[in-house]
């Protein structure tokens, strides 16, 4: 065998070049929007997740306003003044001496659709008073609720402040 046969042997042809090429971009094409949705899909779960976490300190707050365990004015709606409370935590009246503490969250979790670091996890979330329409939420003296302040709708369709 001669050496320009074997050279030409040892070598890729231009078809199979363009072939392999058109391969590789049409895995990447698909590849793409896939890792997009699963990234969007991810973040979607931490959202539900800390949307449950808030929402259930709140509630854990006003069962502990209902069983006397958290000092609180007849006209209050038992609910706190701010998420803040829940980290910081409320003397429990139902101890004797009154140095017992109870908490309700470590820390307030952060929207994680809200992509500015310079907010605090505090208000990156929307708050909604017990006295505010679910249609309309607004702040007032305490926390009913939380929603998300980002802007756009889940893979679901429904918008993230309806979550």
């Amino acid at each position: 065998m001669s050496l320009s046969a074997i050279s030409r042997r040892s070598g890729f042809t231009l078809i199979e070049m363009v072939v392999t090429v058109a391969i590789v971009s049409l895995l990447a094409s698909v590849a793409l929007p896939l890792a997009e949705v699963t990234a969007k899909r991810s973040k979607e779960h931490e959202l539900r997740l800390s949307l449950r976490e808030i929402r259930t300190a709140l509630d854990a707050y006003k069962q502990a306003v209902e069983e006397g365990r958290v000092a609180h004015a007849a006209q209050d709606s038992g609910y706190p003044e701010s998420l803040q409370v829940l980290v910081d935590g409320v003397p429990d009246a139902s101890s004797p001496d009154r140095k017992k503490w109870i908490y309700f969250l470590r820390q307030i979790p952060r929207d994680p659709m809200i992509s500015d670091p310079s907010l605090p996890n505090e208000e990156t979330w929307g708050k909604r008073s017990y006295a505010s329409s679910h249609e309309a939420p607004e702040e007032g003296d305490d926390v009913f609720d939380v929603y998300s302040l980002a802007p756009g709708a889940g893979l679901n369709g429904i918008p993230y402040r309806n979550w």
